[in-house]
């Protein structure tokens, strides 16, 4: 019984983000987390403009802080009245925190737009998934900007916090997530944000290096299940993993490129400036439409194996606990 305990919160937000992806007409508290870090960010610029780089830090810690709190104290207060309610309480804000649907839904606009050669369509569609400039992409590079999310995304959106959420539950999945919501809003390096980003972007980074490249891993076991090449995944993963500013953004993108068997990443504009970029993969093969829906497939496959490894960790934890 205790291990059903355990195991149920990491269950029950994997059948709901299945059926459910991310409605968009209900509050979703990572945009909640999202409008609190723009309000600070206002604040950081008005208030500490002197020093940007401790207001980033006062940021990032007001986030945090704010973000494990309200989990926690909620989660308290059912437990103390039924592990039952607690548990399925705690599923639902676990639903919360994984992406794996909404990804699918919104790299998928970009396939069914390019499928029928609606190029501003589809360029419309990769511009509401990717931080790039993508007014100057043809269709191959809208196609590669959406391969490249769904493969960076396998860990941010789904792998990692499932990895969190397995030894903290909704309280250590929320710190993880409210972190790379601070990444993706202001870890930028240019002159804007290299100040007050600078925490967020380097704390993410520690946050994000054993999953991205637990996740890489498992794209590579599961590529072959699924028709890729694992071989093509583990070589480009080990030689490519690294060609990338960040330490963990190369990770995913390198076992994908590998297992698809097609060349990613490479220069981009962000914020009107061109930003040099190394290649990933080898292109054996010119990227196509496909291959978003080939990625998917692969972020699904490595995100199962994922899933049963960090339940099974869960309940050793949590069930142990509860005995």
């Amino acid at each position: 019984m205790n291990y059903i305990i355990a195991a149920l919160p990491l269950v029950i937000a994997a059948v709901l983000d299945c059926i459910l992806g991310d409605p968009y007409s209900l509050p979703h508290p990572i945009r909640l987390i999202g409008k609190l870090i723009s309000s600070l960010e206002a604040f950081v610029r008005r208030k500490m403009s002197n020093d940007l780089r401790k207001g980033g830090v006062f940021l990032a810690l007001t986030v945090i802080l704010i973000s494990v709190s309200v989990p926690l104290v909620i989660l308290i207060a059912l437990y103390s009245v039924s592990l039952w309610l607690g548990a399925a309480a705690e599923g639902v804000m676990c639903y919360y925190l994984v992406a794996a649907k909404c990804l699918t839904y919104e790299s998928m606009k970009v396939y069914r737009a390019a499928e029928k050669d609606d190029i501003e369509g589809a360029r419309k569609a990769v511009s509401m998934i990717v931080g790039r400039d993508t007014a100057v992409l043809d269709e191959e590079g809208i196609i590669k900007a959406a391969v490249e999310t769904v493969a960076e995304n396998t860990s941010d959106g789904v792998t990692a916090p499932i990895m969190y959420m397995s030894l903290g539950g909704a309280v250590l999945g929320a710190l993880y997530k409210s972190v790379n919501t601070m990444d993706s809003m202001i870890g930028y390096t240019n002159e804007k944000y290299a100040d007050i980003g600078r925490f967020a972007a380097k704390f993410d980074d520690v946050l994000n290096y054993f999953p991205s490249r637990l996740t890489a891993f498992a794209m590579v076991l599961t590529a072959p299940l699924i028709g890729l090449s694992g071989r093509d995944a583990y070589r480009i993963w080990i030689r490519d993993g690294r060609k990338h500013a960040s330490p963990n953004s190369a990770q995913t993108e390198a076992a994908c490129a590998g297992a698809l068997g097609v060349q990613l990443a490479g220069d981009a504009y962000y914020f009107g400036e061109l930003h040099k970029k190394q290649f990933i993969g080898d292109r054996k093969r010119p990227i196509e439409n496909e291959d978003i829906r080939r990625a998917n497939k692969l972020m699904y496959a490595s995100s199962a194996l994922v899933f049963a490894a960090a339940l099974s960790v869960r309940c050793v934890i949590v069930g142990g606990i509860l005995c």
